[in-house]
């Protein structure tokens, strides 16, 4: 049976998975983590290239995982970049680092072929309802945006909200006023006016980091278990009770809050405050969440 690992390099962490595919065709999990690296972090305030410091550190984990690859002797790594890179001036310098480093090739995938990659995580993971579907996937440099009926996609595009854009521009890391965070999410909607008159969908998929870590806390979880996580629930009224949670705490006292991840605290706030409005914008009280996500997709879209 072979192995092959996929490493994801978002905006706020660089997500690892390997795979052992089996004679039937299924997939058994080896490895799968993810290491907070902010590899966009100040990429705004440095007129939109990456820094030394994120990029140092981003590219030590990379070096580390694919290490570990190695380790368990994978037939193919495959490694995508998203929207930090897509947008960052300097991506070709710290794609050649990583390069020189670590021996692999990073591909920057448009906001489209993400869509697409989590489609099939989601496919593969929850199952495709008969009806209509909405998935996205919020990171910390935009959202993506898969609909699709059945097994068909429609349509698919990539925004430009994400949480740690939001948390840097509106100061959102710690206490924040609430007419402060009535802004932030103000621009937030203005932003996601792409989704104005979309139809209801039946069924509504939110995944990536926010999305866990609101679900990990909701179900308590000290440790996080992504086969609790995967299917469950997650309301609009849950998020609206964790957004002002979040929202009356200093970063320091989030990081206390058992089931969220503690390099996540400071941008918890801004992704849970996006999802919200990716509720209010589509019209439904609930959304189901996978764990899985373009990593997995990734893994049977190359490899499967």
């Amino acid at each position: 049976m072979a192995r092959y690992a996929v490493i994801d390099v978002g905006t706020n962490s660089v997500k690892f998975h390997i795979g052992e595919k089996r004679a039937d065709g299924t997939w058994t999990k080896i490895v799968d983590r993810a290491e907070v690296t902010r590899l966009g972090e100040g990429l705004e305030a440095s007129g939109g290239e990456f820094t030394p410091d994120a990029m140092e550190r981003t590219v030590a984990a990379i070096e580390g995982m694919v290490e570990e690859a190695r380790c368990h002797a994978v037939a193919g790594v495959a490694v995508v970049g998203t929207m930090g890179m897509r947008t960052a001036r300097n991506s070709d310098t710290f794609i050649a680092e990583v390069e020189r480093r670590c021996g692999v090739r990073i591909e920057v995938i448009p906001g489209t072929e993400e869509g697409r990659l989590a489609y099939l995580a989601v496919k593969s993971g929850l199952g495709l309802a008969a009806g209509s579907m909405v998935i996205f996937d919020t990171g910390g440099g935009s959202t993506q945006f898969t609909f699709g009926r059945g097994a068909a996609v429609t349509e698919q595009f990539s925004l430009n909200v994400g949480a740690v854009r939001f948390t840097e521009r509106y100061g959102l890391a710690g206490v924040v006023a609430p007419a402060d965070l009535q802004r932030a999410m103000d621009a937030m909607a203005a932003d996601l006016t792409r989704l104005d008159g979309a139809a209801v969908p039946d069924v509504l998929v939110g995944m990536g980091g926010a999305v866990t870590n609101l679900t990990a806390v909701m179900l308590g979880l000290a440790t996080y278990d992504p086969d609790v996580v995967q299917g469950a629930r997650l309301t609009r009224a849950e998020i609206e009770r964790q957004i002002e949670f979040y929202r009356s705490r200093s970063t320091e006292a989030r990081r206390q809050i058992v089931g969220l991840q503690p390099k996540r605290a400071d941008v918890i706030l801004a992704g849970a405050c996006i999802v919200r409005t990716v509720l209010l914008k589509l019209r439904t009280e609930e959304l189901s969440v996978s764990d899985r996500g373009l990593r997995h997709g990734l893994l049977v879209d190359r490899f499967g």
